[in-house]
């Protein structure tokens, strides 16, 4: 056998094993699935660490509670525990079953949270049964404070991304 065909059929093995695992990975199960993701935070001014619950209500529809924690901060901003710290309560609407990709979910959701009432849009991709990766952006719609935010109040009321892991539970 040449090399080329014993590669293709290398390859044609890999690709039948992917194929195998990622059949069986699911993003969302719908009511009773429950999720946890934790990774890194950005945001303007510092960056933290993220983790989230998700519990699923429905066939589309989950609640679950997030909380982040910002750990380094730039050199002009000073702020205590209770400006590096927010909880919030979150609504997804997760269209796992809509796009028709049972690995991949995109989920559109709002929060209410220590800081501010705001929306995020995520995205959720299982290469298992129980682990996966997601990706999420979050921004304030209406914030608490309505004068003048200090740098240190900004911290959890602006655009943040957020990625990592995630797991079924």
């Amino acid at each position: 056998m040449s090399k080329l065909s014993i590669m293709k059929k290398q390859l044609l093995c890999i690709a039948c094993l992917c194929f195998v695992a990622f059949a069986h990975a699911q993003a969302f199960k719908g009511k009773g699935d429950q999720k946890f993701q934790i990774g890194p935070s950005f945001q303007d001014g510092g960056t933290g660490i993220t983790g989230s619950y998700d519990f699923g209500a429905g066939e589309n529809i989950s609640f679950g509670v997030t909380s982040t924690y910002v750990l380094g901060l730039a050199d002009h901003i000073d702020a205590d525990f209770g400006d590096r710290f927010d909880v919030k309560a979150r609504f997804n609407a997760n269209l796992c079953s809509v796009i028709g990709i049972s690995e991949f979910d995109l989920y559109p959701g709002l929060s209410f949270s220590l800081k501010n009432f705001g929306a995020h849009v995520g995205a959720r991709y299982f290469f298992s049964e129980g682990f996966g990766v997601f990706a999420e952006a979050g921004l304030p719609i209406a914030k608490y404070d309505t004068g003048h935010l200090s740098p240190a109040e900004e911290l959890h009321n602006q655009f943040v991304f957020n990625f990592g892991a995630s797991f079924n539970l």
